[in-house]
Parts: C-alpha cells; sequence; structure tokens
C-alpha cells in the first residue's frame, strides 16, 4: 500500500500511466483508489468547476490559490487518509506540488505562503512518490490541439514555461520523493520504466 501521486503539464500523458499502473497493481490483487486534484469529493469536484471553467468571473490568483487548498482538505480527510487507513493504494492525479507549480510557478505567489496552506490543508500527508511526467510546453500544446481547453489549459506559452521549471525545480529540491520521467516516450516505455523504478525504491508489492 502506497500512496503515489502524477504531476506535469496538461497533455504530458498522466491519465495513461495512471490508468496503466493501476492496471498492473490491480492484476497483482492489489485494492487501487484513483482520484484527483482538484476534485476526488463532490465538494472538491464543485470546486474544480470553479477553478477551470472559463465563463463568469475568474478568481484571482489568490482565490485560485484557497480554493484549491480547500478543496485539498477535503480531499484527504474524505477520500486519501480513509484509503490509506485500510491500506489501499492511493494513486492521485495532482497533489499539493501542483499549487506550487502553478499559484507559485505560474501566477507568482510567495512560495512560504503556499507550503504552510499546503501543510494545513494535508496535515503534512505527503506521497511515498512524486512522479512527474515532463514534456516541453511546445509539445504539451501541440497534443491538446483540438481540444475544449479549461481555464489552464488556455493559458500562454510563458506560464506553462514557468509551470514546468517550476515542477523541474521541486524535482531537483527532493530527488529521493520524485521521479522524472521523459513523457515524450511512448506509453508502453514509459510504464516499464515507472514499474522497474517502483521496485528499485522498494514501492512494488512483494
Amino acid at each position: 500500500m502506497h500512496f503515489i501521486v502524477f504531476e506535469g503539464l496538461d497533455g504530458a500523458g498522466k491519465s495513461t500511466l495512471i490508468e496503466g499502473l493501476k492496471r498492473e497493481l490491480t492484476t497483482l490483487g492489489e485494492s487501487v483508489v484513483l482520484t484527483r486534484e482538484p476534485g476526488g469529493t463532490e465538494l472538491g469536484e464543485k470546486i474544480r468547476e470553479l477553478l477551470l471553467t472559463k465563463d463568469g468571473e475568474s478568481p484571482v490568483a489568490r482565490a485560485e490559490l484557497l480554493l484549491y487548498e480547500a478543496a485539498r482538505a477535503q480531499h484527504c480527510d474524505k477520500v486519501i487518509e480513509p484509503a490509506l487507513a485500510k491500506k489501499h493504494w492511493v494513486i492521485c492525479d495532482r497533489f499539493s506540488a501542483s499549487s506550487i507549480a502553478f499559484q507559485a510557478g505560474g501566477r507568482g505567489l510567495d512560495r512560504k505562503t503556499i507550503d504552510q496552506l499546503n501543510s494545513f490543508a494535508t496535515q503534512d500527508l505527503a506521497p511515498a512518490l512524486w512522479v512527474l511526467l515532463d514534456l516541453t510546453t511546445a509539445e504539451a500544446m501541440r497534443r491538446m490541439q483540438g481540444r475544449d481547453l479549461d481555464r489552464f489549459e488556455s493559458e500562454n506559452k510563458d506560464f506553462h514555461e514557468r509551470v514546468r521549471q517550476r515542477y523541474l525545480d521541486l524535482a531537483k529540491e527532493n530527488q529521493q520523493s520524485w521521479l522524472v520521467l521523459d513523457a515524450s516516450r511512448k506509453p508502453s516505455e514509459l510504464m516499464l520504466e515507472l514499474m522497474a523504478k517502483l521496485k528499485e525504491r522498494k514501492l512494488w508489492p512483494a
């Protein structure tokens, strides 16, 4: 049982790798809970709509951050912590690092404030491993062509460059807790590398 979080730019292929990991674990008889941020709970999904919609008034950067943290607190208490207590694997599409990447990196908010709010919202819950699917902004934007883009996906290239760089900085800060994968590779190759790294780090079922 472990808590694994996937991060990266939109279009990096997180959903495909998450589904692949779930499939491998369930084949081994493991119980897996898939969840996401923002979202994961009834309240969180309503907040997600507020955050991602391009309709109506957009939240200012501070309000945006606080909405994320509210959804995160609900998510931790109602989904993640109970699942871990039951010895389930929890695989999450984005978690607290997203607020550092998007709100500190993308929006320019104070990192120390975000760290404090993340700590409060999660009660210092941290995953066993962060998996960063790293992709150039140009390739990420190319992959999203033709999609109905949400508010964040519609941001300009400079915004996404800042987000990507902050993710890479986070991975460098704590290399033992992060795994960076080259998301330009085929999903099958990424899946094999992920499983190998999980085994190497003793995070794979015995």
